[in-house]
């Protein structure tokens, strides 16, 4: 009898099927006449891991040759499609181009040093011990740098290291470099919005369909069309630079406004940036002081005041204030920088910027009534464009008598130099006040969004003491022939260490064009601009700011279409005709309402 251990073996024996027990005695025999059997079972086990191995290749490559977490990474890195930006006559101002970016995936690099070095001798690299920490890192998906040359490409490829991969890209691409640079703003290396424009154009959802998974090709995108003029911006740009070289001011700026819509036609701001190096971006330095920066607007803010008391019958154009003697304020004194000594008119309140003048005429209207007329004209609060960037007003609490003394020549609130024009562009163009807007738009939707802030017989005061001021003025050095121009200066001493400093100025002038009918609202700020021996030492509004206006309104005008006239209008203000009063262009100077 057999060990009772052997019987079971025997017994499974017995139960295979025939045929695979043939089989498996072939298998495993060693007998030379079957070794074709088994070599070409072994053939065929390897043929299918291959097979396996082929599909799993092809499968990749239609993922785009990246393992799926790496790619998922890569997905999740690279640059948005953004639409194209365009001035208001479809002139290209931004747009995408398709770029190559390199990348690496740290666990497939061996020599991590090696790599270092040999990237950073290609791509140039200023910091390459970031990059060796990126390198280190365990993580799928880095980096190594966005956007690079062909040539840089190939040097990298020639590399032959296998953690190192190329991706399509997108970058932004402006083409006429820093020109409207504050209005159009930039992107990060992501194309991402980080100001101007460009962030307005994320926060209207861009980015919410790309973090959504939503596949959004440019070519599919609709132009951003906007209200800015490229070649009038030129022009602007030109003349601010050339003038913060000749009056060696800290900085400058200006704005083209068109009073009939709000659109802005032209914004400057100096010095500025390149968009096309993200990398410099905004700084305190070259920010946009039309908008992000806060100021004290000098006398431009006496058209405000002179309006608010017209509006609220307190003064007429024939009224006569005392200026005979400084203002006496508790133990502050008011005085005029070109003082008269004598009862002066309405309009002589203006032309000789009369302090004095101005603020009697507020301490008439009061304070509650000054501070709701300023916040009907939307100086208390911040201003909201397209554009990010803005700042809040600066206005003084409590409020006094005393303040709204001061304010009354532009003194003791500081605002938005777009701010101040928008106020003023409301005043003139017949009593509506529009926010400005960086986006086309026509008349009639421009008034849908208004509000009547003055008369129409009010309006038409303030633009015949804005010609005036032109013809006879502070405002002669913009009154350009032919354009029947109309304008206002404001110098204001800056604050400093808590103090007004006298010999450091920030001055504006604003220009309108014509003054009969109004189209444009021309104004251009300067910061600390010098006295020059051609301005007789003066560093007041109308040697520099004034003589850039004029400048630009005789470069921009035409571009406009706004024709130099031979014949200046007869009866330019009938409304004012129709209350008694009489204007005559004369050639030495305006004509003086009766």
């Amino acid at each position: 009898m057999l060990p009772q251990d052997d019987q079971p073996q025997k017994a499974r024996s017995a139960v295979l099927p025939p045929k695979l027990s043939a089989l498996k005695a072939r298998m495993l025999s060693t007998h030379l006449h079957n070794s074709d059997k088994r070599i070409n079972f072994v053939a065929v086990c390897f043929l299918g891991v291959f097979a396996i191995m082929a599909g799993r290749l092809v499968q990749l490559g239609f993922k785009g040759g990246l393992p799926g977490g790496v790619k998922g990474a890569a997905d999740q890195e690279l640059s948005a499609a953004r639409p194209d930006i365009v001035d208001r006559h479809g002139r290209l101002l931004a747009t995408d181009v398709r770029t190559v970016s390199v990348f690496a995936e740290p666990g497939k690099i061996i020599d991590k040093n090696k790599v270092t070095d040999e990237l950073t001798r290609i791509l140039s690299l200023k910091h390459p011990e970031a990059l060796r920490h990126r390198l280190g890192m365990r993580k799928g998906f880095v980096w190594v740098k966005r956007t690079i040359t062909p040539r840089q490409r190939e040097e990298i490829f020639q590399l032959g290291e296998p953690g190192i991969g190329f991706l399509p890209d997108l970058k932004r691409f402006y083409p006429n470099g820093p020109l409207a640079a504050h209005v159009l703003g930039f992107t990060n290396e992501d194309n991402r919005g980080i100001a101007g424009i460009e962030k307005y154009i994320d926060e209207q959802g861009l980015m919410s369909l790309h973090g959504a998974g939503f596949e959004v090709k440019h070519e599919d995108l609709k132009p951003v069309k906007l209200s800015i003029d490229l070649d009038v911006t030129q022009v602007l740009r030109d003349e601010l630079e050339k003038g913060l070289v000749k009056f060696k001011a800290k900085s400058d700026a200006g704005a083209i406004l068109d009073v009939r819509t709000g659109e802005v036609i032209a914004l400057e701001s100096l010095p500025d940036f390149d968009p096309n190096d993200p990398g410099k971006g905004v700084t305190a330095v070259n920010k946009n002081r039309m908008t992000a920066g806060v100021y004290e607007m000098g006398s431009t803010f006496k058209s405000i005041s002179i309006a608010m008391a017209l509006q609220d019958d307190k003064v007429k154009l024939g009224s006569r204030l005392d200026a005979t003697h400084n203002l006496h304020y508790g133990r502050f004194t008011i005085h005029d920088y070109d003082a008269t000594h004598r009862m002066l008119t309405v309009p002589e309140v203006f032309v000789h910027s009369s302090n004095i003048g101005t603020a009697r005429m507020v301490l008439r209207v009061g304070v509650p009534g000054h501070k709701a007329f300023l916040r009907k004209m939307g100086m208390l609060t911040r201003m909201k464009t397209e554009l990010p960037e803005s700042a809040a007003p600066i206005i003084p609490h409590p409020w006094s008598t005393l303040n709204s003394i001061t304010i009354a020549f532009g003194q003791g609130i500081n605002v938005a130099p777009l701010q101040a024009m928008a106020a003023v562009a409301g005043l003139v163009n017949g009593g509506n006040l529009m926010v400005p807007t960086f986006l086309k738009r026509d008349q009639a939707q421009a008034l849908k969004v208004s509000k009547n802030v003055v008369r129409p017989d009010v309006s038409e005061a303030i633009r015949y003491l804005m010609r005036i001021n032109a013809e006879i003025g502070s405002a002669k050095k913009a009154n350009i022939p032919g354009y029947f121009v109309g304008g206002k200066t404001g110098t204001a001493d800056k604050i400093i260490h808590g103090r007004y400093a006298n010999n450091k100025v920030f001055t504006t002038f604003m220009a309108l064009v014509p003054a009969n009918k109004p189209k444009y609202l021309f104004m251009v700020i300067m910061n600390e601009p010098q006295g020059l021996k051609s301005t007789f030492g003066f560093h007041t509004a109308a040697w520099n700011s004034g003589e850039i206006t004029g400048k630009v309104i005789t470069r921009a005008a035409p571009m406009l279409g706004l024709a130099p006239e031979d014949v200046l209008p007869k009866a330019p203000f009938p409304l004012l005709a129709a209350q008694g009063y009489t204007y005559v262009n004369q050639p030495n100077g305006g004509g003086m309402v009766d």
